[in-house]
């Protein structure tokens, strides 16, 4: 079927890329990571995945990544949600899927708060919630700390590519958007993959959010010699597997 693509405006005005697959079964909601966009591996796979079975597909941008508008140091935890409420809420017309990337991850259990009746399931792969206070800020030494509350900006290098900006906003507001401190309002299917070789976000954190899912019908899927990205063939074979079961 073919794909829609347009933008929608997001709550201050910021213009927001997405692309709409028509299709069967509820909605899949693809959430990127940090820095990511719909045009990574995983939601290309999903999205050919998508296009082969007939199943209802949508991704999109948030502000500050991809082709969307809007600058990436602007952005924040909350912002995104927004951004990725903005979408769900005014595309999705039926039940939906969260597959969340990383922290896009944390994005989805955001999302499931606030619609909770409206979640038919969840995928979380390498999931990264409550990652600005659990994992970047302890990473930080003294004087980036310093720098970032004085200057409200630091630069930090990255393996993919140019420095990424990290603002005295994203930690400040990540610490309101924290989900692993009380019980998360889950009752659907919820699937958690996690490479044991992931260097930037422990497996571990996967226990703990199932952990905190108020639903039993949680299950957690280790990839023992996968990384972060979890992009290899058999990582985007194993996603689809998982989307397809809990999508029904």
């Amino acid at each position: 079927m073919d794909v829609e693509r347009g933008r929608i405006a997001a709550t201050d005005g910021t213009e927001l890329a997405y692309a709409r697959r028509a299709g069967k079964g509820p909605m899949i909601l693809f959430l990127p990571g940090f820095r990511s966009d719909m045009e990574g591996s995983k939601a290309t796979a999903l999205d050919a995945w998508a296009a082969r079975e007939g199943r209802a597909l949508l991704r999109f941008d948030y502000a500050g990544h991809g082709i969307s508008g809007g600058r990436f140091e602007d952005g924040t935890i909350g912002r995104w949600a927004d951004d990725a409420a903005t979408v769900f809420d005014r595309l999705a017309d039926r039940k939906v899927v969260l597959v969340g990337s990383s922290m896009g991850g944390w994005i989805a259990l955001l999302l499931a708060r606030r619609f909770p009746d409206r979640i038919a399931g969840l995928v979380g792969i390498a999931a990264a919630p409550d990652f600005t206070e659990a994992l970047l800020w302890p990473a930080l030494s003294f004087e980036q700390r310093a720098a970032l509350m004085t200057d409200g900006r630091i630069a930090l290098p990255s393996e993919y590519g140019e420095p990424t900006p990290i603002t005295r906003a994203l930690i400040e507001d990540g610490r309101r958007q924290l989900v692993l401190e009380t019980p998360i309002p889950l009752h659907c299917p919820v699937r958690l993959l996690h490479g044991q070789r992931d260097a930037e976000v422990p497996w571990e954190l996967s226990l703990h959010v199932a952990e905190r899912i108020a639903g039993d019908d949680v299950r957690i899927h280790l990839v023992k010699d996968g990384d972060h990205r979890l992009s290899r063939p058999s990582d985007l074979a194993l996603m689809i597997t998982t989307v397809t079961e809990v999508a029904g």
